[in-house]
């Protein structure tokens, strides 16, 4: 494995050139460049491209024009005669998004210097189908998608169209915050990304877009005209990104017209998610218009003073022709035409193939670089099954997840010791090394797999881990079919006696099924089931049209969740209120939401907020629950306007302890515990008193025995906050609420978001500084010095156990509960005391170590 991370650090330092102005990350390739060829800035933007050599097996050099009026990577291409299935694989960090570009040129005169006409081939995104390159202009193939490993393959696929061939590859990571739709289980295929207005260059890129997105600038249109403006526009939500330099033009309607009207189509592709982004220029005149997607409802929305916002399409929207309409029409009261900055269309990379299990895929590319072995050894290892490895075979787990079961690498001439590698393939079932050169040891757990039913080949075709003699065989063989057939036996009397006995008795018992967990994959068989429970409860129900009064037509939106929009309301009595309304009728947001439903309806907590009623008309669901007037401890920790002052050390820790003693409550304090998968600052919420109750039950979980140990889940939650645990496995336990917990807690110290691209995440980070002992390098800085140090290292030493990787050694919420409770004491007493601590004082004082080695 050393030899793989040693190989692996080579490859991302080829990925990472010394360019300062360069973000972290970025890799650039020039497929076709000579791999002695040591790279080139491009003049344009400063980005260096590498030669290819290093990421691809296969594959034929050309170079097809010297003319330098073309971009350079454009001057040379890689082709793929021979084989159906081509990869390159590209560097990532498991669980970060990414942006990945496939340049090809379509210039038919340089091309047919090669072929006749252009090819035509598939583009492939691991196991699953990306794009298809066709007989046209596009140049610019790019999907976004978040890393199911430590390897992105991008593969070309022969249609028996031409040779596939690629001109450059570009792999841009995005902020683990942008771009919600990107998930581990679904990626995005860019449609279209343009900006409004005009401008001089016909596509915008980095330096002026920081992930390097390309923007193309919209052909001008008769029924439009151009805004601009030389003022930054602020940045409000960092779900998207977009940069001042896109954001600072705009269109809107000529003349006196109301209706701004954008059409695309994809002949290939049927489902779209769009976005939109705004951001108004003046503030002296209402603009208010209605957003239209297709045909579906309109959204009523007024773009923000100089401040980014945005629109988008929470679900995938479906055209059988391939065509989307966006359309913006103004209200009666807008004084101004609608308006559009920017807009992006994505069509859905389906994961329709399962890829192999994420560590398999990463010990086999480690074998692979530590032999240097080529074959066939390229892309997903198992999926496609036709483009499976050559000596790999797989198979599924109950979970649809490939694993690696068998590895024949015989007669493949290899050199060297037997890895240890091979051990960290924990399904392998049969591993085949004869024919090869190697020597050394055999590494000790190497039998062990599989709890030693693993075969293993060395240099013979005996079984090294099993040796046995014919006879010895025979006779084990006699006494195994005795040893199990007399206990059958035995069990299979017992049992039917026992059946018997109680079919004389059945009207003293009732039948038992074995609990099992109720995953929400039918939203339309458990709807009813979940309404009915709720209106058991005292709880209120409204109508449609109570909603609507009480919100004044849904006028102020306070929040989006993974179910729908939250708006603010009051009662009749004044009360204030926030209602949630349930967005759409997708499977998943409705299974979200009936999930809140019976989580709300059965916990009663001061520290969780309460539900004040519900309505439940056919079309229209939501859930009415109490306001909380000062938002949420993200926007707190961000210094966000509109949420107060900034939150001192003292009122963080009663926070913390707030929200801690409402989780313990969920997983101890109900009659089942419940497991609220998404626990994160956003959905720690700040009453009037900055008393905190955790909120936003779409995702909870509820065990169904008392006796379960954990459940199986597909994995959700907050990027930055998931377990990795339950991330690979798909076990939830409450252990991992307690590892969310634990960011939470690392979150509120520094002042830090989870993850900073370029930085890593919140955990290594506090990590590299808890060492030298210095808490103030730790501590967020606007807390100066104002908090009492052990109560600080306190909270350090309980998140960094809350995050420890292994979830068995994580603390329950009840110890975290009592932690917090001491470093509250720490600083409350500190306070009383008047104290203002100065750190080169504090040595004398009172303990400034770190937290103690475990």
């Amino acid at each position: 494995m050393a030899l793989f991370l040693f190989l692996a650090a080579i490859v991302l330092a080829a990925a990472s050139p010394a360019v300062g102005q360069l973000p972290a990350g970025f890799l650039s390739i020039d497929c076709g460049l000579e791999a002695n060829y040591s790279g080139y800035k491009d003049t344009d933007t400063g980005i260096v491209y590498v030669s290819d050599d290093p990421y691809v097996d296969t594959g034929k050099n050309h170079r097809i024009s010297a003319d330098s009026t073309y971009q350079r990577f454009y001057q040379t291409i890689r082709s793929f005669p021979t084989g159906e299935r081509n990869c390159y694989a590209l560097p990532t960090v498991y669980g970060d998004k990414y942006i990945v570009r496939v340049m090809i040129s379509r210039n038919s005169q340089m091309i047919s210097l090669l072929w006749p006409t252009l090819p035509q081939f598939a583009l492939h995104l691991g196991a699953n189908y990306w794009d298809t390159v066709q007989d046209d202009s596009t140049e610019v193939y790019e999907a976004l998608f978040m890393a199911w490993a430590s390897w992105a393959p991008v593969c070309l696929v022969n249609t028996d169209q031409g040779t596939p061939y690629a001109s450059a590859i570009e792999l841009r990571p995005l902020g683990n915050e942008l771009y919600p739709a990107v998930m581990a289980n679904q990626s995005m295929r860019m449609s279209i990304r343009c900006r409004m207005g005009q401008t001089d260059s016909s596509i915008t890129r980095f330096p002026d877009d920081q992930h390097d997105r390309y923007w193309w600038t919209t052909p001008t249109n008769p029924m439009w005209a151009n805004l601009s403006t030389t003022s930054d526009i602020q940045e409000e939500s960092s779900l998207f990104g977009v940069p001042s330099a896109i954001l600072q033009k705009a269109v809107t309607v000529v003349g006196n017209g109301t209706m701004l009207n954008v059409t695309w189509e994809d002949r290939l592709f049927i489902e779209f998610m769009v976005f939109l982004h705004f951001a108004d220029f003046q503030d002296s005149k209402i603009r208010q218009f209605n957003v239209y997607f297709n045909n579906d409802s309109p959204l009523l929305y007024t773009p923000l003073y100089l401040a980014a916002d945005y629109v988008y399409s929470v679900v995938w929207y479906s055209s059988t022709n391939g065509k989307f309409n966006i359309t913006l029409v103004a209200t009666a009261k807008s004084l101004l035409p609608p308006m559009l900055n920017a807009y992006e269309i994505y069509t859905l990379i389906a994961h329709s193939t399962p890829t192999t299990f994420s560590k398999d895929f990463d010990v086999i590319m480690a074998i692979k670089f530590e032999y240097g072995i080529k074959k066939n050894w390229m892309g997903d290892p198992c999926s496609p099954s036709q483009f499976a490895w050559d000596g790999v075979i797989c198979r599924n787990t109950s979970d649809n997840i490939p694993r690696i079961i068998s590895l024949d690498l015989s007669n493949s001439n290899l050199h060297g010791v037997i890895s240890n590698n091979f051990t960290l393939l924990t399904a392998l079932e049969n591993l085949n090394l004869t024919g090869n050169q190697l020597d050394g040891t055999i590494p000790d757990s190497l039998c062990k797999l599989n709890a030693g039913s693993f075969i293993f080949s060395y240099n013979s075709d005996q079984d090294v881990c099993n040796k046995t003699s014919p006879s010895s065989s025979r006779s084990r063989a006699t006494i195994l079919a005795i040893s199990i057939a007399a206990p059958v036996m035995v069990v299979a009397i017992l049992g039917t006696s026992y059946m018997i006995w109680r079919v004389k008795r059945k009207s003293n018992f009732f039948a038992y099924n074995p609990p099992r967990v109720l995953e929400h994959t039918n939203a339309s068989r458990n709807e009813k089931y979940h309404w009915d429970h709720l209106q058991e409860n005292e709880n209120r129900q409204f109508t449609y049209e109570d909603l609507e009064k009480i919100t004044d037509n849904f006028q102020l939106i306070i929040g989006e969740g993974g179910s729908g929009r939250v708006y603010h309301g009051r009662l009749e009595d004044n009360t204030e209120v926030a209602v949630k309304m349930l967005s759409g009728t997708s499977s998943s947001g409705l299974n979200g939401f009936l999930a809140e439903v019976q989580s709300l309806t059965k916990v009663h907590h001061k520290n969780l907020v309460s539900l004040v009623g519900y309505c439940s008309e056919k079309a229209h669901l939501a859930l009415v629950y109490e306001y909380m007037s000062r938002g949420n401890l993200f926007d707190h920790l961000r210094g966000k306007s509109g949420v107060g002052e900034n939150l001192n050390w003292a009122m963080r820790v009663r926070v913390l302890l707030d929200a801690a003693q409402g989780l313990d409550y969920l997983h101890k304090g109900c009659n089942k515990s419940i497991i609220h998968r998404d626990v994160k600052t956003s959905n720690i919420l700040l009453g009037q008193n900055l008393r905190a109750k955790i909120a936003d039950f779409g995702l909870s979980k509820t065990y169904i025995s008392d006796s379960q140990s954990h459940m199986s889940a597909t994995v959700a939650g907050s990027m930055g906050y998931i377990d990795p645990e339950y991330y690979h496995t798909g076990w939830i336990t409450e252990n991992s609420d307690v590892y969310s917990f634990g960011v939470v807690l690392l979150e509120v110290v520094t002042g830090e978001l989870p993850i900073l691209q370029g930085h890593g995440h919140i955990i290594q980070r506090v990590k590299q500084k808890v060492d030298s002992g210095d808490i103030s390098s730790i501590a967020d800085q606007r807390l100066g010095s104002d908090y009492d140090v052990s109560s600080m290292w306190k909270v350090v030493e309980i998140a960094l156990l809350c995050t420890e990787p292994v979830a068995a050694r994580r603390p329950s919420m009840a110890a975290v509960v009592a932690q917090l409770k001491d470093s509250l004491t720490l600083e409350e007493a500190r306070e009383e005391r008047g104290l203002k601590e100065n750190p080169t004082d504090e040595v004398a004082m009172l303990p400034t170590s770190g937290p103690s080695a475990r």
